[in-house]
C-alpha cells in the first residue's frame, strides 16, 4: 500500500459509504418519479425549473448548465429536446448575439406546474420527512460545506 494515502477509518468509511449509497440511489429515484408521471428527466425538470425562477423565465443557456449542474454539452442536447415538446425556445441575447438565451414558454410553465407536486411529493417521501426539523438544519449545513470543497465558486444562493 502507498504509505502517503490517509486511508479513511472506520467510522470515515461508514459515513462515506452511506453518503455514496444515497448519491447512487436518491437521483434514480427522482428520476423514476419524474419520468413515471410526466416522462421528464430529473435533469430535464431542473432545466425548467431554472427558468421557471428566472426573471422573464429566461436565463443565459451557460448560467442554465450551471444551476442545473451540467455541462453546456448535455444542457444544449436537452434544451433541444424541450424545444420539439415547445416548452423552451432559443435566441442570441439581445445584447450579445454570441449569447444563447433559452426562455420557458407558457406550455412547459404549464406542463412543469403540472409536474410539480409529484417531485415535490417525491422530495418530501426520500428526504424531507425522513429527517427532524434539527436534521434537516444540519443537512443543509453539511451539503453546503461538502459543496464549498467540490463547487467553491458556486453562487452562494444556489444550492444546486
Amino acid at each position: 500500500m502507498n504509505e502517503g494515502t490517509r486511508w479513511l477509518e472506520p467510522d470515515e468509511l461508514t459515513a462515506w459509504m452511506s453518503l455514496a449509497g444515497l448519491m447512487f440511489k436518491l437521483p434514480g429515484a427522482l428520476d423514476y418519479q419524474l419520468q413515471r408521471d410526466s416522462g421528464l428527466t430529473h435533469f430535464e425538470y431542473l432545466v425548467l425549473a431554472g427558468l421557471s425562477d428566472s426573471p422573464n423565465r429566461s436565463r443565459r443557456m451557460s448560467d442554465l448548465a450551471g444551476f442545473a449542474n451540467g455541462s453546456l454539452s448535455r444542457l444544449s442536447h436537452v434544451v433541444k429536446r424541450l424545444e420539439r415538446r415547445g416548452f423552451v425556445v432559443r435566441r442570441p441575447d439581445e445584447g450579445d448575439g454570441r449569447i444563447t438565451v433559452a426562455t420557458l414558454t407558457d406550455p412547459g410553465y404549464d406542463f412543469l406546474v403540472m409536474a410539480a407536486p409529484g417531485h415535490v411529493a417525491a422530495v418530501r417521501q426520500f428526504v424531507i420527512d425522513a429527517l427532524t426539523p434539527e436534521q434537516l438544519g444540519q443537512l443543509k449545513v453539511i451539503a453546503d460545506q461538502i459543496l464549498d470543497k467540490v463547487d467553491p465558486g458556486r453562487p452562494c444562493s444556489e444550492s444546486w
